[in-house]
C-alpha cells in the first residue's frame, strides 16, 4: 500500500484496505513465534540481556529487521520491564530471581509491515499478588479488543479496560498508550486504556492499531528514569502489560499477534 494514498480520517488516522491484512497476518505471525520461544529463557539466575541476545539472533534467522534497534538511538531488540518498570526496560546484567515477573516487548518489521506485540513472564514460583495482576491485565486487555467493532468508539475500549482494572482494584497506567501502526512503527491514533464509553474517534474498517494496557497494583503514576526510556511505577508496586495488534474487521476485528502456540497469556506453563 502506497501510505501517501491511505485514505485518512479527520482524526489523522490511516484506513488500510483488505489487501493489506495478510502483511500485518504475516508480522504479526513472525513476532508471536519468537516472543512463543522466549519462555524456556525466562528463570531464576538468567539476565535479561541473555533474552535480548536471543530475540536479536532470532529476528536475524528469520531475515526479519528489528524495529527498535537504531530507534531514537535504542539499541535492543526487546524492551524488558521487570517487576515495578512499567515499560520500556533496557536489557543488561539484571539477574533474574525466583518470583520476578517481566513483561517482554517485541517489534519486527516484515515487508514493511510492523508486528508489535508484548506478554508477560515469570522467573520461578509466581507469587499470588502477582499472579493476580498478571490474570486482571490480560483480561482487560481482552475486554478492550472485545470492544472493537465498526461504530465503536475508542473510548469504548478505555472504558472497557479501566472500568474492569478498578473493579479490581487495580490501577490503569495513565502515561503510555496503544498506538497506530501498519508500514509504520507509531501513527495515530494514541488508544488510551481508560476513558468515557461513546468518546474519542470512531472506529473504522481498515484501522490498524495496538491495544497494551499496563496495570499497577499500586497507584498509576510513573516516573522515567535517567536513562530517558525506563519508566518505573512511582510507589514501587508491581506492573504488568499485555499487547496485542489487531485490525478493525467488518464485524469486529482481528488479532495479528496471536501466539501459534498458545502461549500469550501464561508463556511459564
Amino acid at each position: 500500500m502506497d501510505e501517501t494514498r491511505a485514505r485518512v480520517t479527520r482524526d489523522g488516522i490511516r484506513i488500510y484496505e483488505e489487501a493489506d491484512f495478510a502483511g500485518m497476518r504475516e508480522a504479526g505471525r513472525q513476532v508471536a513465534e519468537i516472543l512463543d520461544l522466549c519462555g524456556p529463557l525466562v528463570k531464576p539466575g538468567a539476565t535479561t540481556a541473555v533474552i535480548d541476545d536471543f530475540i536479536r539472533d532470532e529476528v536475524d534467522r528469520r531475515g526479519l529487521i528489528s524495529a527498535t534497534i537504531g530507534y531514537k538511538g535504542y539499541r535492543h531488540a526487546s524492551c524488558i520491564s521487570v517487576n515495578h518498570v512499567v515499560c520500556h526496560g533496557i536489557p543488561g546484567t539484571k539477574i533474574l530471581t525466583d518470583g520476578d515477573i517481566l513483561n517482554i516487548d517485541v517489534t519486527v518489521i516484515v515487508d514493511g509491515w510492523y508486528g508489535d506485540s508484548s506478554r508477560m513472564y515469570a522467573a520461578g514460583a509466581l507469587p499470588r499478588k502477582a499472579e493476580r495482576l498478571i490474570e486482571v491485565t490480560h483480561e482487560a486487555l481482552m475486554r478492550g479488543i472485545a470492544a472493537v467493532k465498526p461504530g465503536e468508539t475508542f473510548g469504548d475500549i478505555g472504558h472497557a479496560i479501566q472500568s474492569y482494572v478498578e473493579a479490581n482494584r487495580m490501577s490503569v497506567v495513565r502515561d503510555f498508550c496503544g498506538h497506530g501502526l501498519g508500514r509504520v512503527f507509531h501513527a495515530p491514533p494514541n488508544v488510551l486504556h481508560y476513558g468515557r464509553a461513546g468518546t474519542g474517534p470512531v472506529l473504522e474498517e481498515g484501522m490498524f492499531f495496538t491495544i497494551e494496557p499496563m496495570v499497577n497494583l499500586g497507584r498509576p503514576e510513573t516516573k522515567v528514569l535517567a536513562d530517558d526510556w525506563t519508566a518505573v511505577t512511582r510507589d514501587k508496586s508491581l506492573s504488568a502489560q499485555y499487547e496485542h495488534s489487531i485490525g478493525v474487521t467488518a464485524t469486529g476485528c482481528e488479532i495479528f499477534t496471536l501466539s501459534p502456540a498458545g502461549r500469550f497469556f501464561k508463556t511459564w506453563d
